[in-house]
């Protein structure tokens, strides 16, 4: 069902929103007003990852000054009165002490009391905290409890949803919670979800290094019963999975299969043949180069496999496996690589004029840490985001 807010117009497109970013990452909101073209201007961000600091700095206007590594030093005192929006979202993290006002006091050493004190110390408009789904019921419930206490305790009115980008067009399942806080008391509802009209193939590159192509050890474990029953690997799919920050880096995730011969008839047939073969059959190594050797003295095995005639199957045959004599079969695997980082990047709604400064082991971990974007336009065009900054007549 389509909803008003993907048609609505801003009220006021020439006024200059001041946004402030904690734990910015690569600019997941600095890039959704890029795409909106908004008139906006970045007061601070803030994150403590050096490389992300590069990112940020190649893609986006902001003084040095104005950049803060540690937000646990952050003095936000000096930015009272001119931010009208913040976003961020602190790492989970369970309190250590729960007192009676479960306010300040009792999530001092954490990040998010960082956060917390950082809006009390600027006081925004209204601003935006995003986190993991699993912080509604982190630490028995407790930690969201507090969360809700605390901004509650500065003065904000707020609203919170767990939102999925699945459905605000982009084709991955991350599901993330918003809380939507506003200084002033303010009717709010979230975006109504968005029939969605493109799939994972619609965001990939036309040409791809060979790097990015597993090789035999990978196809096996990505392909592997275990990692499709548990949902750990995805070849294919219309619909991502989450992104995460290391997937590609421990064969999770998802993963693109290629072959000119492959069509869409016997794609299924192909996953379904390599999968319908346990892991325990294939040989290692060792014993996959004392197969393919020249055999023993009494049984000579050359360098033959998928022979059209089995060799003779005997009640010993377990016994001449083990000897490394017996009938081997090879399996064509095919051509399956992971996702590039600009694919991954595409997938979090950052169009291509996002600037690659980094290693690619680098952009995979700021893709899957970053807020996807599309999700971030609903927000920002159901609240009009033009309400909350300077008008100048």
């Amino acid at each position: 069902m389509q909803d008003n807010w993907t048609n609505e117009t801003f009220a006021f497109p020439q006024a200059k929103i001041r946004i402030g970013t904690l734990f910015s990452g690569i600019g997941a909101i600095e890039h959704a007003f890029h795409r909106l073209n908004l008139n906006h201007e970045i007061v601070f961000a803030s994150d403590i990852d050096k490389f992300v600091k590069e990112s940020f700095l190649k893609n986006y206007e902001i003084s040095q000054q104005d950049w803060h590594n540690d937000v646990t030093k952050l003095d936000a005192t000096p930015y009272k009165g001119k931010v009208d929006f913040i976003v961020g979202g602190s790492p989970c993290q369970a309190f250590s002490m729960v007192g009676k006002r479960k306010g300040l006091e009792d999530i001092r050493g954490t990040l998010f009391y960082d956060f917390a004190r950082i809006i009390k110390e600027t006081q925004p408009k209204v601003f935006i905290y995003e986190n993991v789904r699993g912080l509604i019921n982190h630490d028995k419930g407790r930690t969201w409890e507090i969360v809700q206490s605390v901004f509650e305790e500065l003065g904000y009115c707020i609203y919170y949803k767990v939102l999925n980008g699945r459905n605000y067009g982009i084709p991955q399942n991350r599901e993330r919670i918003f809380v939507v806080a506003f200084r002033e008391k303010t009717n709010f509802t979230f975006p109504t979800p968005i029939d969605l009209e493109h799939t994972m193939q619609d965001f990939l590159e036309d040409y791809v290094d060979s790097k990015y192509y597993l090789k035999e050890k990978g196809i096996k474990f990505v392909t592997s019963s275990k990692n499709r029953k548990k949902r750990y690997t995805q070849i294919n799919g219309n619909v991502a999975l989450c992104q995460k920050a290391n997937q590609q880096f421990n064969w999770h995730g998802d993963f693109i299969y290629e072959d000119a011969e492959i069509t869409e008839n016997n794609f299924n047939d192909f996953i379904f043949n390599v999968n319908t073969v346990e892991e325990k059959y294939y040989l290692s190594e060792k014993v996959k180069k004392y197969v393919l050797a020249g055999g023993t003295k009494k049984f000579k095995t050359g360098t033959a496999t998928d022979l059209q005639v089995a060799r003779p199957l005997l009640q010993t045959m377990h016994k001449m496996h083990r000897a490394g004599v017996d009938n081997y079969v090879t399996h064509n695997m095919g051509k399956i690589r992971k996702l590039t980082p600009r694919e991954c990047l595409r997938l979090m709604g950052f169009r291509d004029s996002f600037k690659i400064a980094v290693s690619d082991t680098q952009m995979y971990r700021q893709a899957g840490n970053s807020i996807i974007v599309d999700v971030l336009i609903a927000l920002l065009k159901q609240l009009d985001i033009t309400k909350y900054g300077e008008i100048n007549e």
